[in-house]
């Protein structure tokens, strides 16, 4: 579990594209920064939504777990589609994985770097 001004690189997660820490814990509170569906080792995973999102997920879930944390203590998570047309399908895998009470969440669709088709951020409690 990390400190409260920890910033411990995870393994589990693939590598920040930028100067950012790809989650942050505070006192009760973890931070998940823009998760794109990009493996442990570099891979990206483009082109269907469904396998997208599952990368994604399984990275919000290795984020949590890494921050002492995990999917059913989920407070918000923020979706952001290439296409908001295929907000069903993501939610078909949404529902898979995240437990209920699903938490508070919203979604937009925004034009993501590199191809991408999901990106989502999330805020948990440890």
């Amino acid at each position: 579990m990390r400190n409260s001004d920890s910033r411990e690189e995870n393994r589990a997660l693939p590598p920040p594209r930028g100067p950012y820490s790809p989650f942050l814990a505070w006192e009760k509170l973890v931070f998940v920064s823009g998760l794109l569906a990009v493996k442990s080792d570099g891979h990206e995973v483009k082109g269907d939504i469904r396998e997208e999102a599952m990368v994604v997920l399984r990275n919000l879930e290795a984020a949590l777990w890494e921050a002492g944390s995990g999917l059913d203590k989920l407070l918000v998570v923020h979706v952001y589609l290439k296409d908001i047309g295929e907000l069903p399908a993501f939610n078909e895998v949404y529902e898979e994985i995240i437990p209920r009470p699903f938490p508070a969440r919203s979604v937009a669709g925004v034009d993501l770097p590199g191809g991408f088709r999901v990106e989502l951020s999330a805020v948990a409690h440890r």
